[in-house]
């Protein structure tokens, strides 16, 4: 079933739990976020980041359409972090059916301004649009992000969902893109998150979702957060079991070999945040 982010999302909140967004990168990372889904009956979002489908091609986002159109799950197909008109457009064509375009590096007039076309571009094909106040940080990850974390201002937050009319709002509460190094602990400004969700209605996401405490990641859900952005966890597991794989395996070359285990990693990171999301079976509420 193929859903917008706003009809995920509200369902979501309104029942308290979260939705995790998983960037898919490869068919192999859809197949085994799809098959651990649906063994659970949890709605989802697949995400794909603006260089996810430079390498992947527009072709591939009509597999993910006819896996979603198929699946008795709710899913909803969105852009991850569009820089650019041109971004959302070539995601709207493809049939996404939500976009985010992330102007929050640009000075606030501005990212209100881009953020304002792009709803009057995608509310009219009937696509949601998630936007981003605040930075997030980065840890090395390509998705983006700052070095310096800025704080979403709540004053400023309710100005920027009246005056555009987004659908979801990416909030900067602490958390950074990529994996955290070992002695670096993350920590999230719960009491912020608190503010925002007694002043704006609309739901919150919460990027670079990977690397915080669980606890705090469900405390989280409480204040309004629908939508939890997950992409390093799955890929680092992946990646490194595909290469224990092939380092253990001297000419093994077969996809149907190779990717086993590195599936079943990325389904036991799934399962443990779906966990942690209070996702399981809660598809049931969609239909």
């Amino acid at each position: 079933m193929l859903f917008t982010m706003s009809e995920l999302l509200k369902v979501a909140n309104e029942n308290k739990f979260a939705v995790p967004a998983f960037n898919i990168c490869s068919f192999d990372m859809l197949k085994a976020i799809m098959e651990e889904m649906e063994a659970n009956d949890a709605p989802v979002i697949l995400e794909i980041h603006p260089d996810e489908i430079e390498y992947l091609g527009d072709n591939f986002v009509s597999i993910v359409r006819d896996y979603a159109l198929r699946s008795k799950i709710p899913v909803v197909i969105h852009l991850d972090h569009g820089q650019s008109i041109y971004d959302v457009m070539r995601a709207i064509r493809n049939g996404y059916t939500s976009v985010m375009i992330d102007a929050s590096l640009l000075s606030y007039e501005e990212n209100k301004k881009i953020t304002k076309q792009v709803v009057d571009l995608a509310h009219k094909v009937g696509v949601s649009v998630e936007a981003e106040l605040g930075t997030i940080g980065n840890n090395g990850s390509s998705e983006g992000g700052s070095h310096n974390i800025i704080y979403t201002n709540p004053q400023q937050a309710v100005e920027f969902v009246e005056e555009t009319g987004i659908d979801t709002l990416a909030v900067a509460i602490g958390t950074a893109h990529g994996l955290y190094p070992k002695d670096k602990v993350p920590k999230l400004n719960i009491d912020l998150l608190k503010e925002l969700n007694e002043k704006i209605s609309i739901p919150f996401v919460l990027h670079g979702g990977s690397g915080n405490p669980d606890s705090e990641v469900a405390e989280s859900v409480k204040y309004g957060v629908g939508k939890v952005n997950l992409s390093s966890d799955l890929k680092s597991v992946f990646f490194n079991e595909v290469f224990e794989v092939l380092s253990n395996n001297k000419g093994m070359y077969e996809p149907n070999q190779v990717y086993v285990t590195p599936i079943e990693k990325v389904k036991e990171v799934v399962r443990h945040k779906i966990q942690v999301l209070n996702t399981i079976g809660q598809a049931k509420l969609y239909r």
